[in-house]
């Protein structure tokens, strides 16, 4: 029997428990490394005591800031820019804290041993004396007149006062005038705790003879993490290599470097030894990049017809005591570009206000950005129907943006390349039976149950630029090697790219091995972020694979004594069109190479190229049943149907897997998760999953998944993003059926938990 889809190349190892990740494996002589974090959410540090820590058994070193100083350790944040002009400031972040803490977990020294149980007896014994100073952790009170202030440097713990560049104010501001409503919410997007089911974990390496550092963590692209790290360390690119094995989820957490890595690094340097480090999971509470966290004002002005004018978002972003890599880009950009949506509406304008708080810096989390933008718009879109009476369907139909309008110039300065929204959400209509849910809602109420529709038309940017890298080399046994610059934490690369090649080339999927994982292969990344890596990655496979046929075509013309124009490609072997005279891709190869090295050509097979393609615009719509018990509040998700436009569908599984993930997340934001932080002392007190939760398969209902692909016209594939699709469209569908399930729509912000629930229900009787 054939099964209904080819199985992932890595699945064999991964299930079987072959899989190699960051704290696998020893080294000879290795040592271990524990952190020693701060209490307080925000104190000065008057004196550190380490001797009686150095005596402990075991203890090899106990390194405090003065050792990063004299390492030349710089500044952790390596912030990239943020398009728009507004200066953003980037405070100093050290690899140990020194003067001050400014969160709960902050490291402030590194005590090495033999074992890890040494080492955790010697951290035991270090005494820090703190000055405990007045925290805020709340970004709304941070910039309150009377708020602590984290960085002089930034007045009112404002890291960037951002407003949109594109756009014309006063059509904005004509548009809200002459509305004939204007819809206005508040909404929070709370923030959320990664939670990757490997917790980080490095080993640090020094080789003195070549004065080279080596550091194996999980990462999303090794290039990207070696570069950033080089920089921090303040040394050469090519001192430095990151090797990352197989990666236990990242969900853009794995994105930015962190301060525990030069600390390991100066570590391994100053012993001599290898240097290994596992985070506990209470650690990853308190020291993993956490996601979300904004506070929104949104208004959305609609004709007498009910269409759409204009949209205006006020946001305070709560971004945590440092700024990660990519924390001011996601809040601003990056939610920017998803506006307005499926939706035409001719004037937008946002300011987003990025703030310090005592908190752990936020960075990327599945979506970053895009689903609070779409959260956001769809909550209005919601809204605006209940205040209007036009039917929620009717109000959407009315507001897409039509086929004949693409190429569709935004308000914000994108440029949707393709989609058809009007189809696309009829089909999603039709795959959710909406026709049918008034009876299913009163069986419902029949058995003394509320039951909830929602909607969320959604449309995301996929991140294609800046380019990636791939390299097809031929080491023999009539094998080539497939070597590309990001790093998989599940979504399949080998079995896409390894399957892309072949066919490309015509070739048996199993003369393609995969490499991925080492920055020493130079290969250029900008990592597996954003939905990007089939777009860009398949780019330069592509070119890659064209430049190679191009290659042979020359050097099978010499081989031949033909003109190269007489050359072509078929079935895996170049040939003179219209003879029977042809030479395998693999033998051709093993001729180049030995040609090659005689002097007689000036180049062999192997090839490397990059693609740096436009970003494409996934989109979709998702649409959620729940029912609800008013006597418990208990919300129970009933049904979930997702139609997609992710263009042209390479690997079926890899997409369903992709979508199936990503709502998974989406369900766990709307319903359960929120990081919470005592307003007081900046304590986390969702600490542990005794208090924090997360989604469960009983959780989630079969997802009935479809797609409507339209091809991307902007890349060599035709593909759009997929890997954050689920959490964009998630959020809102789910909050959207509660509110539809509760009296008169009470708006409740997220997790929608059952208190939460019970407490509205309530407050109508």
């Amino acid at each position: 029997m054939t099964p209904f889809y080819k199985p992932r190349f890595e699945d064999q190892r991964l299930l079987t428990g072959a899989g190699r990740f960051a704290d696998d494996g020893r080294e000879e002589g290795e040592a271990f490394a524990v952190f020693v974090r701060s209490p307080h959410a925000f104190a000065r540090i008057r004196a550190s005591v380490i001797e009686s820590a150095r005596s402990s058994p075991g203890v090899l070193a106990v390194l405090t800031e003065k050792d990063m100083k004299e390492a030349g350790v710089g500044n952790v944040s390596v912030v990239g820019p943020v398009p728009g002009g507004a200066p953003l400031f980037i405070p100093q972040r050290p690899a140990l804290a020194g003067a001050f803490v400014r969160h709960v977990g902050e490291p402030v020294a590194l005590v090495v041993a033999l074992s890890e149980a040494a080492a955790r007896e010697g951290a035991e014994a270090v005494a820090v004396d703190y000055e405990e100073l007045p925290a805020v952790s709340d970004a709304a009170k941070a910039i309150a007149a009377d708020a602590p202030l984290l960085w002089p440097e930034a007045p009112g713990n404002i890291a960037l006062d951002w407003k949109q560049p594109e756009g014309d104010p006063e059509a904005l501001d004509r548009a809200f005038k002459e509305a004939a409503r204007v819809v206005r919410l508040r909404l929070e997007n709370q923030r959320i705790i990664v939670n990757p089911l490997e917790p980080r974990a490095a080993l640090a390496l020094y080789d003195e003879k070549r004065g080279r550092f080596t550091l194996r963590s999980a990462s999303q692209s090794a290039f990207v993490l070696a570069r950033t790290l080089a920089k921090v360390m303040g040394v050469a690119p090519e001192r430095l290599r990151v090797e990352s094995g197989d990666v236990g989820g990242a969900f853009g957490m794995r994105t930015s470097t962190y301060p525990e890595y030069p600390a390991l690094l100066v570590a391994a340097k100053a012993l001599g030894r290898p240097v290994r480090w596992l985070a506990t999971r209470s650690e990853c509470f308190e020291s993993d990049n956490q996601g979300r966290g904004t506070e929104m004002e949104a208004a959305l002005a609609l004709d007498r017809d009910g269409r759409f004018t204009a949209l205006k978002i006020e946001v305070v972003a709560n971004i945590g005591a440092y700024l990660s890599s990519h924390a001011a880009f996601i809040n601003t950009a990056n939610f920017v570009r998803c506006l307005p949506g499926m939706y035409d509406i001719p004037a937008v304008g946002v300011r987003v206000r990025c703030v310090f708080t005592n908190t752990v810096p936020t960075g990327p989390y599945r979506g970053a950005g895009r689903p609070e933008a779409n959260y956001c718009l769809e909550r209005l879109v919601e809204e605006a129907s209940r205040e209007s009476g036009i039917d929620r369907i009717e109000l959407r139909r009315r507001n897409l943006i039509a086929p004949l309008q693409m190429p569709y110039r935004t308000a914000v300065g994108t440029t949707y390349d393709s989609g058809d929204f009007p189809t696309l959400f009829e089909e999603a209509l039709e795959q959710a039976d909406v026709a049918g849910f008034a009876a299913r809602r009163r069986h419902s109420e029949a058995a003394g149950r509320h039951r909830g529709l929602g909607i969320s038309c959604f449309l995301e940017i996929a991140g294609g630029q800046p380019g990636e890298g791939a390299e097809i080399s031929f080491p023999g046994e009539s094998r080539l090697l497939l070597a590309i610059g990001v790093q998989a934490s599940g979504q399949g690369h080998e079995t896409l790219y390894r399957r892309l090649a072949a066919e490309r080339l015509q070739i048996a999927v199993e003369r393609v091995a995969f490499a991925s994982g080492d920055s020493d292969r130079g290969i250029a990344s900008a990592a597996a972020v954003a939905s990007r890596s089939t777009m860009s990655v398949g780019g330069a496979i592509v070119a890659t694979i064209d430049a190679l046929i191009d290659k042979g075509k020359r050097i099978a013309a010499r081989i031949f004594e033909a003109a190269e124009a007489d050359i072509a490609y078929r079935d895996g072997a170049f040939e003179i069109a219209g003879t029977d005279r042809r030479i395998a891709l693999f033998e051709l190869a093993e001729q180049a190479r030995a040609l090659f090295r005689e002097g007689a050509i000036a180049e062999n097979l192997d090839t490397r190229r990059s693609a740096d393609v436009p970003p494409s615009f996934p989109n979709g719509c998702h649409i959620a049943e729940v029912e609800i018990d008013p006597e418990t509040g208990a919300c129970d998700l009933v049904s979930y149907v997702a139609v997609d436009d992710c263009g042209k569908v390479l690997e079926p599984v890899l997409v369903e897997g992709q979508v199936q993930g990503g709502i998974a997340q989406g369900v766990g934001q709307a319903l359960l998760e929120k990081a919470v932080y005592d307003e007081e002392t900046g304590q986390l007190l969702s600490g542990s999953f005794v208090d924090y939760a997360i989604p469960r398969a009983d959780i989630l209902p079969p997802i009935k998944a479809a797609h409507h692909p339209v091809p991307c016209r902007s890349n060599a594939l035709g593909v759009k993003g997929v890997g954050e699709a689920g959490t964009t469209a998630a959020l809102a569908a789910l909050v959207n059926a509660v509110a539809d399930a509760l009296p008169q729509g009470a708006h409740i912000d997220m997790p929608a938990t059952p208190e939460k629930i019970w407490r509205a229900l309530a407050e109508r009787d």
